[in-house]
């Protein structure tokens, strides 16, 4: 696909989730399906008709195991956050439908502990995680994500 081709294509509507433990520090997952580092908090798309909170909820059980019940909703992030991705990635996913991602990020404070975090799901996303600190995020996250992990730790510090 050429660069022009890909400036036409519309962004995935998705939702993010920043999990927030007792201490303070957030959950992150080790991609899956990348040979690289490739650390990300939970997020995926917005199926069609589901509210966006729905979608954080769905996404977190999906990718960590941890049930609605195990967390408030502390906050949301007044606007989506749009990020391109790198366009040799594009073909290859979303059937080159998209050229990246709209996210509305969710604040979720965890009540649980990490026996009740199981990234083990039917459909696995992480080969591992861990806690990290706020201001450790953006360094460890892939380099196009980085400005709007930016964002969201901008948009939810006064909650941290």
């Amino acid at each position: 696909m050429t660069p022009e081709e890909i400036e036409k294509l519309p962004y995935r509507p998705c939702v993010g989730v920043m999990l927030v433990n007792a201490e303070g520090r957030v959950f992150v997952g080790q991609r899956i399906d990348s040979e690289t580092a490739a650390w990300q908090m939970p997020q995926g798309g917005v199926d069609p008709g589901e509210a966006p909170r729905d979608a954080a909820l769905r996404e977190l059980w999906e990718e960590t195991g941890v049930p609605a019940d195990k967390v408030s909703v502390e906050a949301e992030t007044a606007g989506w956050i749009p990020y391109d991705l790198p366009h040799d990635i594009v073909p290859r996913i979303w059937k080159g439908r998209f050229r990246g991602q709209e996210q509305k990020w969710f604040l979720l404070r965890f009540h649980g502990t990490d026996a009740d975090v199981n990234i083990a799901t039917d459909h696995p996303e992480f080969s591992e995680w861990c806690w990290l600190a706020p201001e450790d995020l953006p360094g460890a996250i892939v380099p196009f994500k980085r400005a709007v992990y930016e964002q969201v730790l901008d948009a939810f510090r006064a909650q941290l």
